[in-house]
């Protein structure tokens, strides 16, 4: 009993002498770059639960030893330890990590860590958009995910982009991705202002992209907007002044040579009237100034989180009359109500205008590159008359026609955004309920001067008005549970969404216009076409996700959707879409836990099924068509007439895929690598397929056909170097896609005609989407100067026929390709990013134009090479006027389309602390950025990035005068305060 008494005394007493060493510790927890304080921020002692979370302002309170460690850390940041010896107050700032950043990562209805996914996810990092100042978001995606080609089918201001997510998936449905913003799905991403972004995640594969079912078929990029972070209201600023202008321009014929070559071709004409030498690229051709203003303050009181933003952008084409406006206005607010109870909103709202120029177009269907190139040079801008000028041998005005002839705007209002709530009714069961909107209205309003033009003067002006109310809501409710049992941690999720769509839209022409001072339509006296409708289209889901982790090795996902679409009959309506996929994280096995270098290696597996209905509103109704129009009495009588076929087993179109991909970490992160390979299946394709003719119908919407795309992707990033101030690092992408038409239900489909040399596209089983099709040219025959061709046997013809026709290229690329160098000595950054395409062709039918030698049309000075005498040996074949058979579409017009670019490379300065701290600001940086500043390729036309048939699934790769990329010269700050 002694023995017990005097051991609890010592046990009192050592606790008595532990406790008078313990002491209060206090500090404020800070970001380094602004120096505003982190609530939440984690501060422990270490190896013991003591630990406590700081305050609204970053401060805390903790009691430790003098001997003890303390762990200050917070996610995203790089963690900090402290022996406490002496000292009774801790101020930390803590430095953002940007590895910490990436490994929260947003998917569909949720987030997970990256080390728990299972499936292919492509994430864009916060720092693609600090270092590349744009307003287009598909410039910054380009090249930043493996996988992921961003086709920008011109340089226009108002062009947009297109995402192809694994290969183009459909014929003649959209292979565009789902965009959601916020959680709103939307298919238009203009109005959304790349500086209110945080991170975007990129759903590759089935398995992660079924949780949206009918949109993710072509994959899924999700876009997170920024939010409030700081207690203090944390201003941003930027703004930045750029210059751009065409990089390349091509040589053509100059006054001269012009006439020497109309004199070959038989034209007279009183060539005194004509004596200018005008260079018409140089007159269309601009340096173009563009100017972008944003101001944002955000920040996180008392539970409540806002961010709000404005901006307005200009931005002139680097041709003339060119030009895009934007006013974006932003705002993100949330309210931690009570603990089981949060409410929050974001709305973005944008007015867009634009002034566009018609591109792939002849000179004489008011081309504007094609004009540049195809107008003599012997005329001036304007006759006396003040009138615009034409070609002294036809009726083609010069460019300024179609530049300076008509007002023409676009403008657009939108407002986007979503209310949510959320309710926790226990600590792992949580409640979300999100209603969305999208809301659209915009008119298009032209009038063309019915003095200046030629076809104003003979319609006496022309006005057009034109609008479009495009209104979208969604409605979705979901359940999620989260928790861990000893060693099995699960996710669930389960929920319904409903969609609603409605489309209404009404146009008028007149013609017939007293004068041009009033340029709406009612002041024509002649009305054209008054035409107005509506349409509407729902989809309803229910959706489920289960997400298994077992000692944080072994990992499941599975999900499904089943969905209904109004755009389906009744009998195949309904569309199940499952996936599955697992995961092993090898490196948190006994046999590698003491391989130090090894950070991450895990093992990834995936199969699912998603759907899309991306077709007409009512394409499975047999619909009726007005207009049909019948003479009874003498008098017009309106009538109607079968417009459509009905097709009541009309159904999903499926994309089924595989996907494996193994993931590696290396050295504490400094080295990350990836790698998938999958195999994407598109089976009952929504196809405008061909009828038979008794049918009375030439075509209809069925399920016909199968397109499969299968590839490789590598991705790879590293800090190549840390030393002292210097930091270099790297990021580098590499993919592989084969695309291919498996079934057409062996017919052959041909599309993409232009410079009326007809279709050089062809759709058939075997080959890829994006196929040129063609005549194989022979040479030129030294006697006569003509074109031989060669025909389906091998030998040489002067008149081949359509069956000659076969395949002379492939607009697919071999690999596309990225990479990336940042590096930064003290205050000094520099960014270097290259993007580049192999092995793709490139029909140049702007060469069809440019060297065919028919008509009066400007050439190229490649020409003066052509066949004058017999015995001439060229590739130029002689003049021959009105007759195409020498420049029929033929492998002579496909070039390598292959290219490497330096599409940005930015120089910034971060201003010194001790100055910044003068002038009250946290931040100030400078930067000048270089947009394709060069390209190397070997392709002969303005530029080997365009496209001058858009996103088109089949027609790929064709160069038809089309609005090149641009050189950008950016000068820009940012500053934060």
């Amino acid at each position: 009993m002694r023995l017990h008494k005097i051991i609890l005394c010592c046990l009192l007493l050592t606790s008595l002498f532990s406790f008078a060493q313990e002491k209060e510790i206090t500090g404020t927890v800070t970001e380094s770059a602004s120096g505003m304080p982190i609530p939440g921020a984690n501060v422990t002692v270490k190896y013991t639960a003591n630990g406590v979370a700081t305050d609204f302002d970053g401060k805390y309170s903790i009691t430790a030893s003098p001997t003890d460690t303390l762990v200050i850390s917070y996610i995203g940041f790089t963690t900090q330890e402290f022996l406490v010896g002496n000292k009774t107050t801790f101020n930390v700032a803590l430095a953002e990590n940007a590895q910490a950043l990436s490994e929260v990562i947003v998917v569909g209805y949720g987030t997970q860590k990256r080390e728990d996914i299972t499936g292919a996810v492509g994430l864009v990092k916060s720092e693609a958009f600090d270092e590349r100042p744009n307003t287009d978001l598909g410039s910054l995606v380009q090249g930043q995910a493996a996988g992921v080609k961003v086709i920008k089918s011109s340089g226009k201001p108002s062009a947009g982009f297109n995402i192809r997510v694994r290969g183009t998936s459909s014929i003649t449905g959209s292979s565009d991705p789902l965009y959601v913003i916020d959680g709103v799905p939307t298919t238009d991403t203009r109005s959304l202002n790349p500086s209110d972004i945080e991170s975007i995640s990129i759903l590759k594969d089935a398995s992660s992209a079924a949780i949206y079912g009918a949109g993710g078929a072509n994959g899924v990029v999700l876009i997170t907007t920024k939010k409030g972070s700081s207690e203090k209201p944390v201003f941003q600023f930027s703004s930045y002044v750029g210059v751009s202008s065409v990089w390349k321009t091509l040589d053509v014929l100059n006054a001269e040579q012009y006439r020497d070559l109309m004199t070959e071709m038989g034209k007279t004409t009183d060539w005194s009237q004509y004596t200018n030498n005008t260079d018409w690229q140089n007159e269309i051709f601009q340096d173009a100034i563009s100017q972008n203003y944003q101001l944002s303050v955000s920040g996180k009181q008392n539970g409540t989180q806002y961010y709000i933003s404005g901006g307005y952008v200009n931005q002139e084409g680097a041709v003339r009359s060119a030009e895009m406006e934007k006013y974006n206005f932003k705002t993100n607010l949330s309210k931690e109500v009570t603990d089981w109870l949060k409410i929050g909103t974001n709305i973005n709202y944008t007015v867009y205008g634009d002034v566009d120029v018609t591109d792939n177009a002849a000179v004489n269907q008011g081309g504007v590159l094609l004009g540049v190139l195809a107008t003599p040079p012997n005329i001036g801008i304007y006759n006396e008359n003040g009138t615009f000028t034409s070609n002294p041998f036809q009726d083609w005005e010069n460019p300024y026609s179609s530049t300076d002839g008509s007002d023409r705007g676009y403008k657009n209002q939108r407002l986007l955004g979503n209310v949510y709530t959320e309710f926790r009714f226990v600590k792992d069961l949580k409640f979300k309920s999100n209603f969305g909107i999208d809301y659209n209205a915009d008119r298009y309003d032209y009038f063309l001067d019915p003095f200046r033009t030629s076809y104003g003067r003979a319609t006496n002006g022309i006005g057009r008005y034109n609008t479009n109310i495009n209104n979208y809501f969604i409605w979705d409710n979901t359940l999620s549970y989260k928790k861990q049992f000893g060693d099995h941690k699960i996710e669930a999720l389960a929920g319904t969404v409903y969609q609603k769509y409605r489309w209404e839209y009404s146009s008028i022409e007149r013609r017939n216009f007293a004068s041009a001072e009033i340029t709406t339509p009612g002041a024509g006296s002649e009305i054209i076409t008054a035409n107005a409708g509506k349409s509407e289209a729902a989809n309803a889901s229910i959706l489920a996700r289960l997400v298994y982790d077992y000692k944080n090795k072994y990992l499941l996902t599975a999900n499904f959707r089943r969905d209904g679409s109004s755009k389906f009959g009744p009998n195949k309506k309904w569309g199940n879409f499952p996936s599955v996929s697992v995961g092993w994280r090898i490196s948190n096995e006994s046999f590698l836990e003491n391989v130090e270098e090894l950070t991450e290696l895990k093992l990834r597996a995936g199969y699912g099924a998603v759907g899309n209905d991306n077709i007409a509103t009512y394409a499975y109704l047999a619909r009726v068509g007005s207009g049909g129009n019948y003479p009874i009495g003498g008098t017009a009588q309106p009538g109607t007439y079968p417009a459509t076929i009905a097709n009541y087993d009309l159904q999903w179109e499926s994309s089924n895929q595989l996907n494996v991909g193994l993931d590696l970490r290396l050295f504490d992160s400094k080295i990350s690598f990836s790698v998938d390979g999958y195999v994407k299946t598109n089976d009952n394709l929504l196809l405008d397929a061909p009828l038979p003719t008794g049918t009375g119908f030439s075509s209809a919407i069925q399920n016909v056909g199968r397109v499969q795309n299968k590839g490789l992707e590598f991705q790879l990033n590293t800090t190549t170097l840390q030393k002292g101030d210097f930091t270099w690092e790297t990021s580098a992408n590499i993919s592989f896609n084969r695309n291919e038409v498996q079934d057409l239900v062996g017919q052959e489909l041909y599309d993409g005609n232009v410079a009326g040399r007809g279709e050089v596209s062809l759709i058939r089983e075997g080959e890829a989407l994006g196929t040129f099709y063609g005549y194989v040219w022979g040479g030129v025959d030294p006697q006569t100067g003509d074109v031989y061709y060669i025909d389906q046997n091998g030998e040489s013809t002067f008149n081949p026929t359509a069956d000659d026709r076969t395949i002379i290229g492939n607009a697919n690329p071999d690999f596309t390709y990225s990479l990336g160098n940042t590096l930064s000595y003290k205050n000094f950054g520099l960014n270097i990013f290259l993007q580049g395409s192999q092995g793709n062709d490139i029909f140049n039918a702007t060469r069809v134009n440019m060297e065919g030698m028919i008509d009066s049309k400007n050439q190229f000075t490649s020409v003066l090479d052509r066949w004058q005498n017999p015995g001439d040996v060229t590739d130029i074949p002689r003049v021959l006027e009105g007759d195409i058979r020498n420049s029929l579409a033929s492998d002579r017009y496909v070039e390598d389309g292959s290219y490497l670019r330096f599409k940005a490379v930015t120089l910034s300065y971060n201003l010194p602390k001790t100055f910044l701290e003068k002038v009250k600001l946290t931040t100030f940086k400078l930067y000048v950025t270089g947009e394709n500043l060069i390209t190397i390729t070997d392709y002969s036309g303005f530029d080997p990035e365009v496209n001058a048939f858009g996103g088109s699934n089949t027609v790929q790769g064709v160069d038809f005068g089309t609005y090149p990329q641009t050189r950008n010269i950016i000068f820009g700050m940012n500053l934060t305060f």
